[in-house]
């Protein structure tokens, strides 16, 4: 049984019996679980039960995953939940389309609940070892806080989903230091998340649209440097 009994999960599936499964196989885990059939239940019951993680299924009837994740991400007190999509769906437009909402990681049906289990136990185990590190990272005019999740440029203060966050985060941690995406996914999403490289791309030009070109350089062919231009 797993020794994090107080995380939470909740399992968002139009299915009756995906639900169940992944239900019970939590449960077993020592996980405190709750489930929605759709994505505006799924809102309705975060809001409430404040999920550290979120299973969210993307082809449902009413409000899709996509929509629903974009909404779970607008909530500040999910700012810091992980957020998984299961889908059956395997084109690469889909999970770039996952990754662009806020997901952290992305899981093709049919699931394997022992798998599964392994991946989630092993994502809860990561954060706990990035809590460890120094909270704030100030340079320039960028200060960067873990223990709140914010960002601040010139005071004022901006708020970014946990994924580009940690990315900021990690390219801060050594100014200079050339990053290719196979480090960054390893890094970031951890080596046994299966993401595109492309990834990355997608969720470096949403931290640029945020905090401005000067800090990120691209290094052409090799990947990505933290740094100030001016």
């Amino acid at each position: 049984m797993s020794t994090k009994p107080q995380q939470k999960v909740l399992v968002v599936d139009d299915e009756d019996d995906i639900r169940e499964l992944l239900q019970y196989n939590l449960k077993k885990e020592g996980y405190d679980v709750e489930t929605a059939p759709d994505g505006f239940k799924a809102v309705e019951i975060a809001r409430k039960f404040q999920p550290n993680l979120i299973l969210l299924d993307i082809m449902m009837p009413k409000q899709d995953g996509v929509e629903t994740c974009r909404q779970l991400r607008d909530l500040p007190e999910l700012h810091e939940s992980f957020i998984v999509f299961l889908t059956a769906r395997v084109e690469e437009y889909s999970e770039i389309a996952a990754f662009e909402t806020g997901a952290d990681d992305y899981i093709t049906k049919p699931i394997k609940p022992r798998a599964l289990m392994s991946r989630i136990n092993a994502m809860f185990r990561r954060e706990s070892k990035k809590k460890n590190t120094t909270d704030k990272i100030s340079i320039g005019n960028l200060m960067i806080d873990r223990s709140s999740y914010t960002v601040t440029i010139d005071g004022s203060q901006l708020t970014l989903p946990k994924k580009e966050f940690e990315l900021l985060y990690f390219l801060a941690q050594n100014p200079g230091k050339v990053y290719s995406r196979d480090d960054l996914l390893a890094s970031i999403w951890g080596a046994d998340v299966y993401v595109l490289a492309r990834t990355v791309d997608v969720h470096i030009r949403k931290v640029r649209e945020k905090i401005g070109d000067g800090y990120i350089a691209t290094v052409k062919g090799v990947g990505y440097k933290f740094e100030l231009s001016n």
